[in-house]
């Protein structure tokens, strides 16, 4: 889950460029959402996915990944890039899936800006499995919420209660990333050092953080924490 930084500063009109540097340390350490998967196959032959480019010579292959995200995004409100930034939304979706095409109906009519991950190979469906469990589709994730298959009620509580508005804020010149395979990126199977080891990665998963947790409101009832 992205992490909340919060950034106190000394207002003394003599230090105004502490200030900045803050702001602009706290903004850097924010990570990119909506990455890529890699699929990683180690000297031993065994397959592992990680959300970390694989070492050496390696790059995503598709353009429409974390660049194109964060362009989309700063073409966005204040406001509703603070709450996109903090819990971001990626909806995994497969081919001819009836709820996947209900489930990004619901966020592109709310004007959720999302990335959207597509399962269509055996590859993908390994790397969802091992990132939800299984492969139920469609699989949403707000922040480090994990939803799996489409319920218009239980995406409604989760996306209030991480403070998306209820109507639409999207700019009228907002473009959404294109939909990306979920598997981004695969490396040939490196030389085996001597002695070397295998390490599997796996999906990173941010810990939780106490500022990250929303409280009990109207808005929502539930209590969902992230």
């Amino acid at each position: 889950m992205t992490k909340h930084f919060a950034v106190k500063a000394n207002h003394q009109r003599s230090r105004p460029g502490a200030w900045v540097m803050l702001v602009v340390l706290a903004a850097a350490a924010l990570p990119v959402a909506g990455q890529g998967v890699y699929r990683i196959v180690g000297p031993d032959g065994r397959v592992t996915f990680s959300d970390q480019p694989p070492v050496p010579d390696a790059a995503p292959a598709a353009t429409s990944g974390p660049a194109s995200s964060a362009r989309s995004e700063a073409a966005l409100p204040f406001a509703l890039r603070q709450v996109a930034t903090r819990f971001p939304v990626v909806l995994y979706t497969g081919a001819n899936c009836t709820p996947c095409e209900s489930g990004r109906a619901m966020l592109n009519a709310r004007g959720i800006p999302y990335t959207e991950k597509t399962v269509t190979t055996s590859n993908d469906a390994e790397a969802l499995k091992q990132l939800s469990g299984d492969t139920t589709l469609p699989f949403l994730t707000i922040g480090g919420q994990q939803i799996k298959g489409y319920s218009d009620t239980e995406w409604t509580q989760f996306l209030n209660a991480a403070g998306y508005p209820k109507q639409s804020a999207l700019p009228t010149s907002y473009r959404r990333p294109a939909p990306s395979p979920l598997v981004t990126a695969q490396t040939a199977e490196p030389p085996a050092a001597p002695g070397a080891t295998a390490v599997n990665p796996g999906p990173s998963t941010p810990p939780a953080s106490a500022g990250d947790n929303i409280p009990v409101s109207p808005q929502n009832p539930g209590g969902i924490r992230f």
